[in-house]
């Protein structure tokens, strides 16, 4: 991956050099380019009119298999403000920045909110390469894992909002009180759908989810004091569970009562389906906000607008 980064980085340099002539930009305008979908969105509610916002992950893909462009790294490169989750999924970016010096400000998601540890729950299929043990001992030279998925925790949107607003401020003075009210708009939106999660969770008699797919949202789950199983931990790349998977999860459902059984969004949902059909219970998607369709960018979906499809879901799918 770095040999090819780096060639990338090489070509995108030398296009930069031969001939290429970039579209006359507006000086009042802030240049922010960002990784992944609640990155832009984040980023579009804090600078609202003042900025152009690029999203570099395509829609529909996944930033684990992502490849930047030469067009995408220069994007980088000469940006404003560039900004990226810090996770695993997109140890990519570390590559750029160590091959071209940014001329604006870097910003990574994960440092404006308090981190989690990575956690695999009983029955969770484990990832061959990692090894989750150290979680558990820490003993001396030993690092911890976190989960990278911040952005699931209503809460967390709220607080990177306003750290991305507090950012724009910083670096463009002549509008920052826009950056701070455009933020802090949003992230009192985003504090309003936090209570109405909150109601909602607490009107249920039991806390239990099931999903099975990757479950990438540790947050979501700490925050509403949620009780889940899964097939898959939320960075994992396997898509294949193990038959003692299967059975657990489905000897869950049928324990557990549970109603529904959920898989994310730009899944096959063959797992979900098939626990669902072993059980005779119903599936549905939980919209991470990973990442978005085409159609979903284009009807101007928001992190705000998908995660209040999420509570009409669970309302419809829950007791």
């Amino acid at each position: 991956m770095k040999k090819c980064l780096t060639i990338l980085i090489l070509c995108g340099l030398l296009l930069s050099g031969c001939g290429q002539t970039e579209q006359p930009r507006d000086p009042d305008r802030m240049r922010i380019v960002t990784t992944v979908f609640p990155a832009y969105d984040f980023a579009r509610a804090a600078a609202g009119d003042l900025a152009d916002v690029t999203l570099l992950l395509p829609p529909g893909a996944e930033t684990h298999s992502y490849e930047p462009t030469p067009a995408d790294i220069l994007s980088v490169r000469d940006c404003d403000l560039f900004i990226y989750l810090g996770g695993e999924s997109d140890a990519w970016v570390d590559t750029i920045l160590d091959s071209v010096e940014p001329t604006g400000a870097v910003m990574k998601m994960v440092d404006c909110v308090e981190l989690l540890e990575e956690e695999e729950v009983e029955g969770m299929q484990s990832q061959p390469e990692h090894d989750h043990d150290e979680h558990e001992e820490h003993g001396p030279g030993q690092v911890a894992e976190y989960d990278e998925h911040v952005w699931t925790s209503p809460r967390n949107a709220a607080d990177i909002t306003l750290a991305v607003g507090e950012k724009l401020a910083e670096l463009d003075g002549a509008h920052a009180g826009a950056y701070r009210e455009n933020a802090a708009a949003y992230g009192e939106a985003l504090r309003r759908l936090d209570g109405e999660f909150e109601a909602f969770f607490d009107s249920l008699p039991d806390r239990t989810i099931i999903f099975g797919d990757r479950f990438s949202l540790r947050y979501f789950a700490e925050e509403y004091h949620l009780d889940y199983y899964a097939a898959f931990p939320g960075c994992s790349t396997q898509t294949e569970p193990s038959a003692a998977t299967i059975a657990f999860l489905t000897d869950k459902v049928r324990d557990e009562h549970i109603s529904t059984v959920w898989y994310i969004e730009f899944s096959n949902h063959l797992v979900a389906d098939s626990i669902a059909e072993a059980t005779g219970t119903k599936t549905a998607m939980f919209h991470t906000c990973h990442n978005v369709s085409r159609a979903e960018l284009d009807g101007g979906a928001t992190y705000l607008s998908l995660m209040e499809g999420n509570l009409e879901t669970l309302r419809e799918n829950l007791p």
